[in-house]
């Protein structure tokens, strides 16, 4: 077989060859020990926590070595792609603080190794296919849909591994003129590699999160260029992760079987192969079985990066929770380091999970409550007012004609050694606060056993005649204890737990009863301070309306 004409006849328009390439994408000048990484997702328009889990480690590798991250789009498949996820995609990795150095963005592209986008390579892809038709690695395949399924059931038959390998691959050494009649039959082709694999041979490669590999070789003629003239995903991404001069692929553990083909691709190349780092997908414990399982995109509106934009947590926080389960020693660091840059941290693929990766929406509440102890009162009234005007247009009016009143609401027990740890995300924020509108205001408590409605009407009629918004906490606090002995309660806990019968019950039930009455909760923060931004109307509109009760 003469590949060269071979090669000339698939391919009479493409006249680039692998090594003008390699002087377009020239080795990039970085320092050593630099990783370039990429994030390389297909333009499907979902996005989900997972993808956020791979960026974030891809952005850290790079930038934590002074490497490079870039975005790359493979949209090579066709039936997969939705209109106007690149924009989707863009914005929402854009909201959760992940920055990339070059590729596809907002206005297109930038940087110097594009285009970035896989759809628009395609004379690349074909010159390194052609390259490989010439060397005898790779050949053109026209065999039918139906000659396909044929094999494949003779093969699940037979109980034999699926796939064109060994006599199943028939047009591997059709001659030249039999490949020439074909083409002008009008016959459609693929371009198949040309497997030189044995699986009785095993190979190793290195995986930075998982060590040395061991792995058989592969044996299939797998398809790397469809009928469409565009590459099968396993092509793309050798081709364009050496000419994009990759040195990291962060990826799944899903691709780890695919492992044996892109190794032997590169090499079939002549190319360097990249360190592969496959990550655990994200588990979770089932309700129902109590076991583990993947987090699931029918089952679980958490997999969703929407679910958290929409339930408004912050960027940070989520952030922060995925940085504690991508590197074991993450959590230590930001005890020890309470108020770093996350980005100081030495982040290192070793420090990966190699095994089944726990996600536990409880533990990012956990971390969402310590992140925004750190945040000031105004930062947290500028996120809600932006999450209400995306998701709740209602309430962005009620927040920005109330910014005094909330920013002292948000600032309560803010600050100090022990600041307050109650602030999860806007929805939850917003029903933590709801109080303090009238028109939101709901009695969530019953009111204290220990006080019989008549004595409930009675404290909170002696305690309006009281009230006096110029006392002080301590003052204020005084006369709830002078109500309390008045009316037969104790003024201290411990003395009604001590003799319970000397007692209709203590100061906490008839303060618990004020605090009901002007929150409408059994639990809420300090009473004084709430009733100060409260203001004395509202206070005494609630009592009025608490003692008609």
């Amino acid at each position: 077989m003469d590949y060269d004409k071979l090669a000339e006849l698939l391919f009479p328009n493409i006249t680039k060859t692998p090594e003008d390439y390699e002087k377009e994408y020239p080795p990039r000048d970085l320092p050593e020990g630099a990783m370039v990484t990429r994030m390389a997702p297909s333009p499907t328009g979902f996005i989900h926590l997972g993808n956020l889990y791979g960026a974030l480690a891809d952005e850290r590798l790079a930038h934590t070595t002074g490497g490079v991250c870039f975005l790359r789009i493979e949209d090579t498949d066709e039936k997969r792609e939705v209109e106007g996820a690149v924009p989707v995609l863009l914005d929402t990795l854009s909201y959760f603080g992940i920055s990339f150095d070059e590729g596809a963005n907002k206005d297109g592209e930038s940087g110097a190794y594009g285009p970035y986008t896989q759809s628009k390579r395609a004379e690349i892809y074909q010159a390194m296919v052609k390259h490989l038709i010439r060397q005898g690695k790779a050949y053109p395949c026209f065999m039918t849909e139906e000659e396909l399924d044929e094999i494949r059931e003779e093969q699940k038959a037979a109980k034999l591994d699926p796939g064109i390998y060994g006599s199943y691959a028939r047009h591997r050494d059709l001659t030249y003129e039999e490949v020439e009649a074909r083409i002008k039959a009008g016959e459609e082709f693929v371009i198949r590699l040309r497997s030189n694999g044995d699986a009785s041979r095993y190979f190793k490669v290195s995986d930075a999160i998982r060590g040395t590999i061991s792995m058989p070789e592969n044996v299939q003629d797998v398809v790397i260029l469809k009928k469409t003239g565009l590459p099968t995903y396993h092509f793309a991404h050798v081709v364009d992760d050496h000419l994009m001069r990759t040195t990291h692929v962060v990826r799944g553990e899903e691709w780890m079987a695919s492992v044996p083909i892109h190794v032997q691709l590169f090499e079939a190349m002549g190319w360097p192969v990249p360190v592969f780092c496959h990550n655990t997908v994200l588990m979770k414990i089932d309700e129902e079985t109590g076991q583990k399982r993947k987090l699931s995109k029918r089952k679980d509106p958490e997999l969703s990066l929407e679910y958290y934009k929409k339930q408004g947590y912050f960027p940070e926080a989520v952030r922060e929770y995925l940085m504690t389960i991508l590197n074991s020693d993450y959590e230590e660091w930001r005890i020890a380091n309470p108020d770093a840059d996350y980005r100081t941290f030495a982040f290192s693929p070793s420090k990966m999970s190699d095994s089944g990766t726990l996600f536990d929406l409880s533990k990012l509440n956990d971390v969402s409550k310590d992140v925004l102890a750190r945040k000031s009162a105004e930062e947290i009234y500028d996120f809600m007012t932006g999450w209400a005007e995306e998701y709740h247009p209602d309430l962005y009016r009620l927040f920005t004609e109330n910014k005094d009143m909330l920013l002292k609401v948000f600032d309560i027990d803010r600050g100090g050694e022990k600041p307050r740890k109650d602030l999860v995300y806007a929805e939850q924020i917003f029903e933590f606060i709801k109080y303090f509108f009238d028109d939101h205001f709901v009695y969530e408590s019953e009111w204290p056993a220990e006080v019989s409605a008549e004595d409930r009407r009675e404290i909170l009629r002696r305690y309006i005649e009281g009230y006096d918004p110029s006392d002080d906490n301590q003052a204020w606090f005084e006369k709830i204890r002078g109500i309390t002995a008045d009316m037969g309660y104790a003024v201290k806990p411990k003395d009604f737990k001590k003799d319970p019968d000397m007692y209709k019950g203590h100061v906490g039930h008839v303060s618990g009863v004020v605090r009901i009455a002007v929150t409408g909760r059994a639990s809420s923060p300090d009473l004084w301070t709430v009733q100060q931004i409260m203001g004395p109307d509202m206070v005494r509109s609630r009592i009025e309306k608490a003692m008609e009760r």
